[in-house]
């Protein structure tokens, strides 16, 4: 039988992306994650882009899936979508040692992180076009 299908946790009007273990501190992603906070997904992507920094191609991955999720899951209207949401956490840390000089060792620490995009519909472009 199994149980009951669980409630959707987001609103209708919106669709998510998350990718897991990233490769980069979560300091660093959220830089990129909050250039595109708050903006129309065709003007995010375009930012990402021409951004130079090396994790801005993993997130345009991430907003790339979000609108897909968007338009074939939840069938919402891609030219009417907007970045809501786009958080950061922290994952895993690898340590790894780095010999020093006089027979010692240093700690480096390698961090992981997540990384989430939640885009929404907004409700008055999509009547107005």
């Amino acid at each position: 039988m199994g149980k009951p299908k669980a409630p959707r946790r987001l609103a209708e009007n919106e669709a998510r992306a998350v990718t897991r273990t990233i490769r980069v501190s979560p300091q660093k992603l959220n830089l990129v994650a909050a250039m595109i906070r708050g903006k129309k997904v065709d003007s995010a992507l375009a930012d990402l882009t021409f951004s130079r920094k090396r994790i801005a191609s993993t997130v345009k991955k991430t907003l790339e899936s979000a609108i897909a999720n968007a338009e074939n899951n939840h069938d919402l209207d891609v030219d009417a979508l907007v970045v809501a949401e786009a958080y950061v956490g922290k994952s895993i840390v690898m340590k790894r040692f780095h010999a020093r000089g006089r027979g010692r060792a240093s700690r480096i620490q390698k961090p992981f992180s997540h990384l989430t995009i939640v885009v929404r519909e907004n409700e008055e472009t999509g009547e107005a076009a």
